[in-house]
């Protein structure tokens, strides 16, 4: 009898301890469905999201701008820094001295403009060359003339016979030896820096005891006349202004030696640098003749004309530099001037641009077409998509749209019937719209009502 008993308790403690499992397991699953089933919650901000309305104080307040989208052409660039610097051979000068001597006189000093010809130095002459020169020089000159007249007195005397003809040709002779004479010497007193008046003097005899060093004249690219290329085209004279001078006063000088350091910055360079990866893009752009964008970073300058927007590949150096292992271009910059004149009549230079200056270039790589081009600041990004906001009125409708590229400037919108031409959208501002846009989904408040700084909502009106 108690075994009996026994068995049956155990029977039913099984039987209890199956019926716990079983329910444990259905509460389980239980759970797991009803985690499994989305619970409803607040609507989100996303593509169908419900437009926001601003006023018109608040558009002011956030500057909001909205134009119409226009499909073009887009060149995908790559941005690197650039410098100016002169350009070899035209924007820096030397003035040396064409004769040994001495400074006596300074006639103008660094920060002064000056034109081709203007006086800058007096060197008294001290050369025992120079001065044999222009006593050769008066000598032959003499003779020629001693020469001349014995030549009008013995011509009567030849013709009537009572003279042979060999003494006329000897004569003859010996002038044509002094002029070969006198053209040498004025060569070498012309190469000594010597002016055709200062020759002139000289073989009569006032021999020249110093002489004037004079801005030098330049040949080449720069035109040195006041002749437009172009209708209605004004060409600013030749200027220079003096950078250093290398002499002072009283100092012995050699003859080539440099007496002062001459700038004329109207035309430099921009140059460009490179890494090896960028060299054929900026290689294939040079080729298909495309300009580089240039941003100067100026603003607000009123009294100068706007700066070029972009500028023309002059050359891509054929060597990388060994420390920065980068490799040069080089854009050609022409410079713009103003002068102006202080109170003691000296004539000073201006110039917009100079070396040492930065600023980023754009170098066109790729081309884009059919294509929308907005401001960075259009677009906001949540993950992979991207939004525009149109405007409608008060309204601001947020769209998304396909971003084909985007850069520091600029974000490139593909012309694929999200967003159809024509239609007014956002220029800036896309994140704090599209902030807006995500608190009024999360407070469940309409786009056509607003609230007041008591808390009591209203229709908008």
């Amino acid at each position: 009898m108690a075994r009996s008993t026994i068995v049956a308790a155990g029977v039913c403690l099984l039987a209890i301890s199956a019926v716990v499992a079983w329910q444990f397991r259905a509460e389980e699953e239980s759970v797991k469905v009803a985690d499994a089933t989305p619970s409803p919650a607040a609507p989100l901000a996303g593509a169908n999201a419900s437009p926001i309305r601003l006023s018109r104080q608040a558009r002011e307040n956030l500057g909001l701008v909205a134009k119409p989208l226009e499909a073009k052409e887009f060149w995908r660039t790559i941005e690197l820094q650039g410098v100016i610097v002169d350009r070899p051979g035209i924007s820096d000068q030397g003035v040396v001295s064409p004769v040994t001597g001495v400074v006596t006189s300074i006639n103008r000093f660094p920060g002064d403009s000056v034109q081709p010809g203007t006086p800058l130095f007096t060197i008294r002459l001290t050369s025992e060359s120079l001065h044999a020169s222009q006593m050769e020089l008066f000598k032959a000159t003499e003779e020629i003339a001693i020469a001349k007249r014995k030549l009008e007195r013995l011509s009567e005397a030849a013709k009537s016979g009572a003279l042979p003809g060999s003494r006329i040709i000897d004569i003859e002779n010996e002038i044509e030896r002094l002029n070969v004479a006198v053209t040498a010497y004025q060569q070498d007193l012309q190469a000594r820096g010597l002016t055709e008046e200062d020759i002139a003097a000289a073989a009569g005899g006032r021999f020249v005891t110093e002489t004037v060093v004079r801005t030098p004249s330049r040949t080449g690219t720069l035109s040195l006349d006041d002749t437009p290329r172009s209708p209605g085209e004004i060409v600013r004279p030749l200027m220079f202004e003096i950078q250093t001078l290398k002499v002072d006063l009283g100092q012995q000088v050699d003859a080539g030696q440099v007496l002062a350091e001459l700038a004329d910055h109207s035309e430099l360079f921009v140059e460009g640098r490179a890494f090896k990866d960028d060299v054929p893009l900026i290689q294939q752009a040079a080729k298909n003749g495309s300009n580089v964008e240039v941003d100067f970073g100026i603003e607000g300058q009123t009294d100068w004309s706007a700066p070029p927007a972009a500028l023309p590949i002059h050359h891509v150096a054929s060597s990388a530099d060994p420390d920065t292992r980068t490799y040069a271009f080089y854009l050609t910059l022409e410079n713009q001037s103003q002068t102006y004149e202080t109170p003691d009549g000296t004539v000073r230079t201006l110039w917009r641009f100079r070396p040492g200056g930065r600023m980023r270039l754009r170098v066109p790589v790729e081309r884009m077409e059919n294509v929308f081009i907005v401001p960075k600041e259009a677009v906001v990004q949540e993950g992979p998509d991207a939004f525009l906001f149109r405007q409608n009125g008060d309204l601001f409708e947020r769209k998304p749209v396909h971003l084909l590229y985007e850069d520091r400037l600029y974000s490139v919108i593909a012309n694929d019937g999200s967003v159809p031409p024509g239609v007014y959208v956002a220029q800036n501002g896309a994140a704090s719209l599209n902030r807006i846009l995500k608190a009024q989904s999360a407070s469940g408040v309409p786009a056509n009502v607003h609230v007041h700084a008591d808390g009591t909502v209203h229709e908008a009106h």
